[in-house]
């Protein structure tokens, strides 16, 4: 099945489905009623030569019933979750820009920190020094 066109979900619709072999206007459902049940590689049904779609009154039989209701089913489903998942893409590539800037900021201070101590390294060794020992002095 290939998505609806006409919308933005991935999720294909009933209406994306091709009328059922009951249906006099689908030049193909004509044909598939004509095939007998062996002709189209299954077994024989009480349903007749409508490969079990309909009974003889033109009823849907219970195949059909549980078929059409599991298609609205998804239908609502796809139709609940469809803006949930796009508010999810939408928070995913907000995360990923922010965690792009953190990046960003942090690549900057760790090269100002490298340039402060390339150009004063005496100070550097005497600060790393000094944290060294109040680290010390509070551990203690």
């Amino acid at each position: 099945m290939t998505p609806n066109p006409g919308s933005d979900t991935p999720f294909p619709t009933s209406s994306d489905l091709p009328p059922s072999g009951d249906d006099p206007s689908y030049a193909g459902g004509a044909a598939r009623a004509s095939m007998s049940p062996s002709t189209m590689g299954g077994p024989a049904t009480a349903s007749g030569a409508s490969g079990g779609m309909s009974t003889g009154n033109g009823q849907p039989d219970l195949m059909s019933r549980v078929v059409q209701g599991a298609h609205q089913t998804i239908d609502q489903l796809a139709e609940r979750a469809t803006p949930h998942v796009e508010r999810l893409y939408q928070k995913g590539d907000e995360l990923g820009v922010r965690a792009d800037h953190l990046r960003e900021v942090g690549d900057e201070w760790a090269e100002s920190m490298r340039s402060t101590v390339r150009e004063n390294p005496l100070a550097a060794v005497a600060v790393a020094v000094a944290v060294g020992m109040l680290v010390a002095r509070i551990t203690r």
